[in-house]
């Protein structure tokens, strides 16, 4: 008896999760733990990449790596979309017990996936090098770049298979098998990143062959678990065919999130030119800051992508004081984290950096970019918690526009300004700090407006009219 309520349990801890009962921040919290220990996993996933580059080829392998993701980003805003208009279709379905919608979402979701797929795959091999002459990538590191990029194309199917199934998965409310299939990846990732660079010496295209094989095979499973979810709905072959009215609801909600993510990205891109013109030691420094920002983020992206389940699923039953308490209680809850983040990085930032290189000059100039940065999470718990609500209510076109005016309008700018004002014989282009003050300018405005929008109501406005809610 005790055995089979046992397994009972463990059978619905890997179910999908109704947030449309209880209390709203125990739900929330339930559904986050998973989640925050998943996004952890994706982090090390990440940084495994780096830490091992950095260790066994050296600080300018770490600096291509890095120089890479900004053009990775740039080229994945697509799949953002797919994945975000998917999940907020699948919550609020999922919250409406509608089996039949939701199946067509998901299996539209996927056909949508492999386009793409192949759509970016032939439009990164083709652009990857000359973008990264015209950021003035370093010729000492422009050919691992390169290669690092053409890899991950060739293999892109299973990375973008696995982030917007897992998000499908988050949006029944299943964060725990999102979590178990990327705890599997993590863990062959760096099983493979050791043999591939340490062992078989293939430094950089080691790295991002390692990636590509351990994401095609938790794609792989997302798929298994999602056919086999016969207790929510049935997927069938007969789903996957492309129905305009799902292809254009998914597109419509997530199209904000796409464009948001493609102009992050570009500003990220305008930003790294000006990091690669301070020289390979700002560019290295600059990979082990956002590394450790990775990790720093995680909780608040953690909070956001709750609030948009929450709020999704909540929206579908028809509970809108639910929304509204658990907006609340889950920034409350994502604050707290971000202050005992924040202290951890000021007190333990040098053993952090510590762990990426050995070069000591390097280790204290990273640290010092990174406590510029600190304050910054507190900011971000606030806007990433509020966005959440706002997308799970189907707004998703508040949350772009403020993404637009802190990137593009605040960041940019400022960073260049800045660098420009601080130029010296010592700093010719200016001093790097640029960069990280400007990341900091853009996170503090960004709550700052993302709480007014908030309590304009335009997000709380749209589903009360039912105008997204389905």
């Amino acid at each position: 008896m005790n055995a089979a309520a046992s397994g009972g349990r463990l059978k619905r801890l890997f179910s999908a999760q109704d947030m449309s009962l209880g209390a709203p921040w125990k739900r929330i919290l339930e559904f986050s733990l998973p989640m925050l220990i998943g996004n952890l996993a994706q982090q090390m996933y990440n940084t495994a990449d780096s830490v091992i580059v950095g260790i066994y080829v050296g600080d300018n392998a770490l600096a291509a790596v890095g120089s890479a993701s900004p053009i990775l980003n740039l080229l994945l805003a697509l799949f953002v979309g797919i994945a975000t208009g998917a999940g907020i279709l699948v919550s609020q379905y999922f919250g409406a017990k509608e089996r039949d919608h939701l199946a067509n979402v998901i299996g539209n979701c996927m056909t949508l996936t492999l386009l793409a797929s192949v759509i970016i795959m032939v439009v990164g091999l083709l652009v990857t090098r000359p973008l990264l002459v015209m950021l003035n990538t370093p010729a000492s590191i422009l050919d691992w770049c390169t290669d690092y990029l053409n890899i991950f194309f060739l293999g892109i199917v299973g990375f973008a298979a696995y982030n917007i199934l897992s998000g499908v998965l988050r949006g029944l409310g299943d964060s725990l098998s999102a979590l178990v299939f990327l705890i599997v990846a993590t863990v062959l990732n760096i099983g493979l990143d050791l043999w591939f660079v340490a062992g078989l010496h293939m430094g950089v295209a080691g790295v991002a062959l390692a990636t590509v094989i351990a994401q095609a095979i938790s794609a792989v499973l997302c798929c298994l678990k999602l056919f086999r979810m016969h207790d929510v709905f049935t997927l069938r072959a007969a789903h996957l065919r492309p129905v305009r009215q799902y292809v254009g609801k998914i597109i419509r909600l997530g199209v904000p999130s796409g464009v948001t993510q493609a102009i992050f990205s570009m500003a990220m891109l305008v930003v790294q030119s000006l990091t690669n013109s301070f020289g390979e030691a700002v560019i290295a420094c600059n990979v082990i800051v956002m590394r450790v920002d990775g990790f720093a983020m995680m909780p608040n992206f953690t909070f956001g992508q709750a609030m948009t389940t929450f709020t999704g699923q909540n929206v579908g039953a028809g509970k809108p004081e639910r929304v509204r308490a658990g907006a609340k209680q889950g920034t409350l809850m994502a604050l707290a984290c971000a202050v005992a983040l924040t202290l951890c990085i000021l007190l333990f930032g040098r053993s952090l950096m510590s762990i990426f290189t050995s070069t000591a000059s390097l280790v204290e100039l990273s640290y010092h970019m990174m406590s510029i940065l600190a304050a910054g999470y507190i900011a971000m718990a606030v806007t990433q918690s509020l966005s959440g609500v706002m997308r799970g209510a189907g707004d998703t076109m508040t949350p772009m526009w403020i993404s637009i005016i802190t990137t593009v309008v605040l960041r940019v700018p400022i960073a260049y300004g800045l660098a420009f004002l601080t130029r010296s014989p010592e700093y010719p282009v200016g001093r790097p700090e640029s960069v990280f003050i400007s990341l900091l300018a853009s996170w503090v405005l960004g709550a700052l407006i993302t709480l007014g929008a908030y309590r304009m109501g335009r997000w709380r406005r749209k589903y009360e009219k039912k105008e997204d809610a389905v």
